[in-house]
């Protein structure tokens, strides 16, 4: 669902010693609230059957994902208004936190996550939402702009996506990062995942929570997330790339990444190499690239080693939406990694949380995972 916020398209972890900033010694594998911390564009999620009538009345078509328009801004209080409506909290990285937090079940709150947000009913039925989906949600609440939501307009098996950032796009560092209370919260976390969208709002921001992570030898993860990102906002991408020690993508994601970086290479194995030894800030960490491509093998370069996983099989009439599936993947992964899992579980488990996301309708899921 608003999954992946409509883009312009769609080795052991060595055992470091835990820093000061660890709020407790723990034994591998055990967690403690705050332990992974995710930042973006938090959208609420409003799904429903529609008619043909309201798709054509506001020129949406059936299989698509777009940016709100002006002409479409009367359409989210209508949906609700005339159909029979269901929330969820979305927005790329609130979904792959999410998803984390439902591998991993107890204890609640191992996510935290910063975002801005309305001071309206929208922005009051995400902030329950996230609370139901048991994640520590701290939003930057503002009364300029109302809370950012991506309307998903289903007919049949198809469904159109509109999404209106607002207040999402109005995420300050000053106003909420560097608040006293807030960065704490960022200090207990051993991981921390952006979703690359981010990059349009704050930069200043990312940076911010990167930096932290390098010269606290903790984990920064970061996603492509849209060919667009590449392409556009380059200089904030590889302002941010110093600092991360994990890099997601799909493969079209990939091949723009590695268009605009000159890497002269269409081949993912050369893509992810290329990615991996890009300059790094955190020379204790090698930078591991993971690339997924569908029903294809997912590629991961880790050091001087490149490995393919196979994602698991599924019958393609059991697909109920595709959308989704990246973020369900991200989650899963970090959902172990920020247990100090292996490689391979790590990709065993986002392999699994994205098998069973496609089953369902948006980035949604059953009440417990059947995963081990």
């Amino acid at each position: 669902m608003a999954s992946e916020e409509p883009k312009a398209k769609k080795q052991k972890l060595s055992k470091e010693k835990k820093t000061e900033e660890s709020p407790t010694k723990k034994t591998p594998g055990e967690l403690s609230p705050n332990s992974l911390f995710g930042m973006g564009n938090p959208l609420l999620d409003i799904s429903a059957v529609v008619d043909k009538d309201f798709l054509d009345k506001y020129s949406l078509k059936t299989n698509d994902q777009i940016l709100a328009e002006d002409k479409h801004k009367a359409l989210f209080e209508e949906i609700v208004k005339k159909f029979k409506v269901e929330y969820h909290a979305g927005g790329a990285t609130q979904n792959s936190i999410k998803v984390a937090q439902w591998m991993i079940q107890e204890p609640h709150n191992v996510g935290t996550f910063f975002g801005c947000i309305g001071k309206d009913k929208f922005g009051v039925i995400l902030k329950q939402k996230a609370e139901e989906a048991h994640i520590d949600a701290h939003y930057y609440e503002q009364d300029e702009e109302p809370t950012g939501t991506c309307a998903a307009c289903i007919t049949g098996d198809n469904r159109s996506l509109v999404a209106n950032l607002a207040a999402a796009n109005a995420y300050k560092k000053d106003k909420h990062l560097d608040l006293e209370e807030n960065w704490k919260l960022v200090e207990k976390a051993n991981v921390y995942y952006i979703a690359g969208f981010f990059l349009t709002v704050s930069v200043e921001s990312i940076l911010k929570v990167a930096k932290h992570a390098s010269e606290k030898n903790k984990l920064f993860c970061l996603n492509l997330s849209a060919p667009f990102i590449c392409q556009f906002f380059k200089d904030n991408l590889m302002q941010v790339m110093p600092y991360v020690d994990v890099l997601f993508g799909n493969e079209t994601e990939a091949a723009a990444f590695a268009k605009e970086q000159d890497f002269d290479t269409e081949d993912i194995k050369e893509i992810a190499k290329k990615a991996q030894a890009l300059p790094k800030d955190n020379k204790k960490r090698q930078r591991i690239v993971v690339l997924t491509q569908g029903k294809d093998d997912t590629a991961m370069c880790l050091s001087d080693k490149f490995e393919t996983f196979p994602v698991l099989p599924i019958d393609p009439e059991k697909i109920v939406d595709t959308n989704g599936a990246g973020d369900a993947f991200v989650g899963g992964f970090l959902s172990e990694l920020v247990r100090d899992k292996p490689m391979d579980q790590c990709m065993k488990a986002a392999h699994y949380a994205a098998n069973v996301i496609i089953r369902q309708a948006g980035c949604t899921f059953p009440e417990k995972p059947d995963f081990n």
